[in-house]
Formats: structure tokens, sequence, C-alpha cells
């Protein structure tokens, strides 16, 4: 029995080791922000988490062990087994893990001494199978507490560095700070002005995604100089306060809103509280009296939120029908590769643009960019010129040769309502081709979420021939939505990258395209692309 005991403690420690890295893995994916967190758990994946087989069926051999000692012969199956997955995942290089920072780093220092003194709690050989369990089915809930429990220390080191990167921008007096929010094309629009502004003027922008308070001010602490003329700041958020927050460091003396949608209602609550944030109104609000704002005039909430405001202000929109916008486009041409259309303005300027990006949605976000970069002095000539050096990885979503001669469209970094809709709407450039979308169910929509997946359903319908969906949550909404509009797209669930695979090369011949929406797994990207 000591032996039976001492191999169920040995491959303990390496299936706790994996859960602890997980668990740590999952705060950091949700940047510990707690609604992120417990939002997860409504989803088919975060369920499965609480009440899958293995949690339940180690809640079943906790009660079972008590009744018979031959059921440790299961629970050291059950151990040897997670063990080897663990093994098997590290050397394919498959483990979900956290990302090294200084946060992660304590975080798993603070468990693994957790467990190590776990150890210290066992009297004898029948009280340890007993503990071990325990531990195993509440880590979830220990690896919570922990992070929650070192919060306070981040909370106060984040704030310092917060006041660091404030008190470093108040040293710029003549900087010129530009910020853009909203629920989606923030960052393309970010990467359009930087790339058009920089033709002309000496510029900074915030890398990549790094959107949040930390992301900013770490830019202010680490790349801000005297040599910057302007600083172009992307704004997100998940609670109301956030983007003051981030407009208390920067001091933005113009604005953009991109639009705005119901993703992140979840962690916001309401949509007034969103409307407060991601919609701009802290942005608008944190503006000096001369401050310039600019509004995407097709997104419905952001005409409703500031149609009536005194203010500097200007409106972009895809068509000049629309409220009284200030700068639109003509003749629009959307090819696979690129985008060329006539850019027109109130003054009756205009001028052709061409730029190598893909979709229609994205000549709203270029022509945020080409307002604000005319208000700081640049000629549309400039501008145009300028507008030919943007990369089509600066959109957000890229065409890549796929296997077989397929054209795959990689739009896999994140999902918004609108952003799928515009991405599904790009796949008509492929008359006469098969389309198939693959893509998750969309997260943290709150209440709106079924309306939502049925509209998504309906579109669907109407651009592709076939959709795999890799998440269950809303997979019946939007089939339901497909059947709506028409029977014969096919719709099918599955979660592996070997059977999407197959699904995709047996349907699909050559020239044919393949959608990538929202977050895949990277193992699906390395199949479908050369």
């Amino acid at each position: 029995m000591n032996i039976l005991v001492s191999l169920i403690s040995l491959f303990w420690i390496t299936r706790t080791i994996k859960s602890v890295l997980f668990w740590i893995y999952l705060w950091q994916l949700k940047e510990y922000h707690t609604g992120r967190f417990v939002d997860h758990f409504r989803t088919e994946k975060g369920k499965r988490l609480i009440f899958g087989f293995l949690p339940i069926a180690k809640i079943v051999l906790l009660l079972l062990i008590f009744i018979n000692n031959y059921f440790l012969y299961l629970l050291l199956c059950l151990y040897i087994i997670e063990s080897f997955s663990f093994a098997y995942g590290a050397i394919k290089k498959q483990i979900k893990k956290p990302v090294f920072t200084l946060k992660t780093a304590l975080l798993t220092i603070i468990s693994v001494l957790i467990i190590g003194l776990y150890f210290l709690l066992f009297q004898n050989y029948e009280e340890v199978v007993f503990f071990l369990l325990i531990f195993d089915i509440l880590t979830p809930v220990i690896i919570s507490i922990i992070v929650l429990f070192i919060e306070p220390i981040f909370v106060l080191m984040r704030n310092s560095i917060l006041e660091k990167a404030k008190s470093k921008r108040k040293r710029f007096a003549n900087l010129k700070v530009i910020g853009i929010t909203g629920s989606y094309g923030k960052t393309s629009t970010k990467e359009f002005l930087t790339t058009i502004l920089s033709s002309k003027f000496n510029c900074l922008a915030t890398p990549e995604h790094k959107n949040s308070e930390m992301g900013i001010a770490q830019t202010i602490l680490d790349s801000l100089d005297e040599k910057h003329q302007i600083f172009i700041v992307e704004m997100g958020s998940y609670d109301k306060g956030g983007i003051k927050l981030l407009c208390d460091i920067t001091k933005p003396q113009m604005g953009i809103v991109t639009g705005i949608n119901q993703q992140h209602l979840s962690t916001f609550g309401s949509m007034e509280a969103l409307f407060l944030a991601e919609g701009g109104v802290e942005l608008f609000q944190s503006l000096p009296k001369n401050g310039l704002f600019i509004i995407n005039g097709d997104n419905k909430y952001c005409l409703n939120l500031y149609k009536n405001t005194r203010a500097n202000k200007k409106f972009y929109t895809l068509r000049g029908d629309k409220v009284s916008s200030d700068i639109w486009a003509e003749e629009i041409s959307v090819h696979k590769e690129f985008l060329d259309f006539l850019v027109m303005t109130k003054n009756k300027e205009t001028a052709h643009i061409h730029a190598n990006i893909l979709g229609e949605q994205n000549i709203q976000n270029l022509l945020g960019a080409i307002i604000l970069a005319k208000e700081l002095g640049m000629s549309l000539g400039e501008i145009s010129e300028a507008c030919k050096k943007i990369k089509p990885e600066q959109a957000g979503i890229s065409m890549k040769k796929g296997i077989f001669g397929l054209d795959i469209i990689d739009s896999s970094y994140s999902s918004n309502p609108d952003g799928v809709m515009a991405d599904l709407n790009h796949l008509n450039v492929w008359a006469g081709k098969r389309k198939i979308v693959i893509m998750p169910c969309l997260i943290e929509l709150g209440d709106k979420s079924s309306k939502i997946h049925l509209e998504i359903g309906k579109k669907i319908a109407e651009t592709c021939n076939m959709a795999i969906i890799t998440t269950k949550d809303k997979f019946k909404e939007i089939k339901n939505g497909t059947l709506l509009v028409n029977s014969s797209t096919k719709i099918v669930f599955s979660e592996k990258p070997k059977e999407i695979l197959n699904l995709v090369t047996t349907f699909c011949k050559e020239g044919d395209v393949v959608l990538l929406e929202g977050g895949r797994p990277k193992e699906l990207i390395k199949l479908l692309i050369k």
C-alpha cells in the first residue's frame, strides 16, 4: 500500500504542475480581470473545466476511496494518463502555460511552495491520497486565491509605473497626442494613421495590441523622447473609467472613436458603461476645449451619442449620403489583395487612394486616419502617397497561400460582431468559388449573444458554402440563422485541427477560399498555410 500511495504522490506532482501552469495561463489570458475570468465559465470550454469528465470523475473517486482502497489503483491510472499527457504536450510544445513575466513567475513560485508545504499536512499514508485529491479538485480555487492575494502588491507596482509615465508625459509640452478607442477597428486605424503621419512627422505609436494602462505606460517610459512630435495611442478597457485613466496619463488633444458594438458587454455590465469607455465618451470628455474628435458616422451608436454635441468634431462615412459627413469614399473597388477608391471631402477636395490591404471595412479605418492626418496639415496628395506604404498585415486581415492552391484569409487575431460580418462580406470577391469560414463562437457579448450569433448565421448563409464552428457555445444559434436563409450551406462543429483539415480538403479545390476568423489553434494554421 505504501508503494501505491508513493506512486500516486509522484504522478500527482506532475499533473498538479500542469494544472497550476494552466490556471495561471488562463488568468493571464484574461488579463487578471475577474469579470473576464468568470465569464469564461459561461462558455462550453469553461464549463468543461468544472463539470467535465475529469473533475466529476475525481469527485466520485474521492467518495469511492472511502468505500474500498482498490479504487486507489484507478486513481493511479488516471494520474499516470494525465502525467504522460503533460509530457507529450511538452515535447510537442502544446502545453498551455503563461508567458513569463514577473507576475507569472511569482505566482508559479508561490504555487510550487504551497504544493511542497501541502505535504506537511499529512500524518499518515491513509490521509495522503485524500488530501492530494482535495488539492487536485480545488486547484482552480487555490490558484485564484493566490492571484487575488498578490493582486494588491501588483496594483501598487502598477500605480507607481503609471505615475512615472504620467510624470514623464508632462515633460513634453509640445507633444501632440492622439487617442483611438472603440469596440473594433482600433488597431488598424492606429496602424494606418502611424504610417501616414510618419511620412511627414516623427511619430511614436503604442505597439501591436498593447492598449492597456501598463502597455501604454511602458511605451512612454521606454520609448518616448524629445524627437517625437506625435504620440498615437490605442486605448482599450473592460471597465467604466478605464479610458479616462489612460487619458489622465497621456493627455490627448485629439481622439478617434472607430465604432461601437456589443463586444465585451458582459464585462462592462451595460451598454451605458460600454459607451463611456470604448464608446469614446471618456475620451471625448478628456479632450481640451479646442480638441478635435473624429467619429465614425456609419456606426449608429456613435451617431446617436455625438450628433448633437457642440464640439470640434468631424464625421467620416463610407459614403457621402449619411449625416453631415466631412469625408467619404467614392468609386470604391475592392479586390482580393488591395483597395482602390476616391476620397472626397466636404470642401470638394479629392484624391485617389490605393492600399494593399483587404476588406471594404478597412476603407472606414483609412478614412478615420486620413481625416485626422489632413487636420494635422497633410495634403490629400501626401496622404495618398503615404497610403501606398501601408502593409497588408497592418489591417489585421491578410491573404496567404494555402495548401492545394487554396486562398487563405487570415483574420485570426480576434473577433467582434462587426468584424465577422465585414470579413464574411469580403468573401464575395471570390465569385464562383467555394467559400469556407472557420471560426469560434464569439465571447463576452452578454445577453445579446444569441441574437448576434443568429445574425452571423444568416450572413454565413449569404456568403459561404460551408462553416466550421470550433466552439459549441452558440453553435445552435449560428446553425438556425443559416437555415433561415439557405439550407444548402453546410454547418459543421469540429474543434480538432486534423479533422478540420480533412473537411476543408475534401470540400474545396484549387482557387477556393478559406476564412480563418477569430482565435485559431496554431496547429490548424500550420496545416492550412504553406
